[in-house]
């Protein structure tokens, strides 16, 4: 359930308060809300808290084994046999395993091949990979290759949030545009009201003919009409800033109407999105995120590639394990006294390891151009955000400036009326002019900021 009592206590000590008793929730501080207690931005970090997981899933594969393997067999009284074989084995970075080992057999049918001393046999020794598998395999590939995703869900985890900000202002400077919107159209209601009156009083005193009073009864209405439209598209845009803002406890707010948006926002709009401060391009395209996204990806394929290419050796495992029945005494363990085994295995056609080798160049291959093609569409973004802001500024400026010159318009013709040398037509003519340059102004400054997040948004850094 909406909560509008909570929003407006909450937000209402750290808002600065406009004239009367309107609060302002400004641009740095509805973002500060966003970006903290948002679920989908809570969302975003639990990228990199599953990555490190399977990090650490991935480090699983070296830790130490003790393993226990224990059988026996009784019939009729009788011990067929009682095995009891127990291992404690530590994989390393390479090919290579280290092993303990415990053996004592015993029993009336125990295979000669199985027995032990009375107090069992002792060894140590290694496990060697030879060819496939020495200086690459399965463990080494997926531990570095769990390394990587860290930093491409770091990555990943940086593009969402960022993407997710840049919807967040794109809300918040339509609330803005809509929210001045309004304001003019209430300002010129009231203009349209009392000057309805005025031309009404001048008619019944004889100054005025009936048709002057039909002109303004007809501009009232057309400003009524106005700012029913203003009010419709405003409520719908603070509705959808609502859908931003939420609290602690995953408590979801909608502004109350005593909250409006900060109409000096352009004169703080680069403080808070830091949109001052610019590198060259190759600079920004370079330390893009996604491009470190697809770096770490090409990082992850170059090293399937090169297990995929150890796969092509043959197999070769070696086994030496030194023996010993008095394990207190090391030097019991000598090369007179060893268990040794060799394992070679080679497929005569290697179809499949040739195949997965070609398929992971393709698929490196495959991303090289997706880099290439990202480094060039994030180039031409940049360059086409930076004259997109460019031309909103002039037009921005052209728009102030005549702005100002209707205003004066305007004045003059309402002075000239209420003189009686010029006509109503003429002041409501002129003022629509006015309100339809006005308009443009508020939205081209929509248009600049929206511009400036874009930019940001692209160079991901909102």
């Amino acid at each position: 359930m909406r909560n509008y009592i909570i929003l407006f206590c909450s937000l209402f000590c750290v808002f600065t308060h406009a004239q009367g008793n309107d609060s302002i929730l400004s641009l740095e501080e509805y973002l500060g809300y966003v970006k903290k207690y948002h679920p989908i931005v809570k969302q975003a970090r639990l990228i990199t808290t599953e990555s490190e997981a399977k990090l650490m899933k991935s480090r699983g594969a070296f830790d130490p084994k003790l393993e226990v393997d224990f059988s026996n067999k009784e019939f009729k009284g009788t011990t067929y046999y009682d095995k009891l074989n127990a291992a404690f084995k530590i994989p390393t970075w390479y090919g290579i395993e280290l092993k303990a080992n415990y053996e004592n057999n015993d029993g009336t049918y125990l295979n000669p091949e199985y027995n032990t001393p009375d107090d069992g046999l002792y060894s140590a020794g290694v496990s060697v990979s030879l060819a496939k598998g020495l200086l690459t395999n399965k463990r080494m590939a997926t531990l570095k290759q769990a390394k990587l995703y860290t930093k491409q869900a770091s990555a990943k985890q940086k593009q969402v949030i960022n993407d997710f900000l840049f919807a967040a202002t794109e809300a918040y400077f339509n609330w803005l545009k809509n929210y001045k919107a309004k304001l003019v159209y209430d300002v010129y209601l009231k203009n349209a009201e009392t000057r309805l009156v005025n031309v009404k009083k001048s008619f019944d005193a004889g100054d005025k003919p009936a048709v002057d009073t039909l002109e303004a009864n007809i501009n009232y209405k057309n400003r009524l009409l106005d700012i029913e439209k203003a009010k419709i598209g405003y409520l719908k845009s603070k509705l959808e800033v609502s859908n931003f803002l939420w609290l602690q406890n995953n408590l979801p707010l909608e502004i109350e109407d005593a909250i409006a948006p900060d109409v000096t926002t352009i004169n703080s709009i680069n403080t808070v999105l830091n949109s001052a401060i610019l590198n060259t391009t190759d600079e920004l395209v370079e330390n893009h995120p996604k491009l470190k996204e697809l770096q770490a990806k090409k990082e992850i394929l170059t090293i399937d590639k090169r297990y995929k290419t150890n796969n092509l050796l043959p197999k070769v495992d070696l086994q030496y394990n030194f023996l010993s029945s008095d394990y207190q005494n090391l030097d019991s363990f000598n090369t007179s006294n060893y268990k040794t085994g060799l394992v070679v295995s080679f497929p005569l056609f290697l179809r499949k390891e040739r195949a997965d080798l070609k398929l992971a160049k393709v698929k490196l291959q495959d991303l090289n151009f997706d880099i290439m093609a990202t480094k060039v569409s994030l180039s031409n973004k940049i360059e086409s955000s930076l004259q997109e802001i460019e031309s909103y500024n002039n037009q921005f400026k052209i728009l102030n400036n005549l702005v100002l010159d209707y205003k004066k318009l305007v004045h003059t013709e309402e002075r000239k009326f209420s003189l009686g040398e010029g006509s109503l037509f003429l002041v409501n003519y002129r003022e629509v002019k006015l309100i339809e340059s006005q308009l443009k102004e508020i939205d081209t400054e929509y248009k600049l900021f929206l511009s400036k997040s874009k930019l940001l948004s692209t160079i991901n850094a909102l």
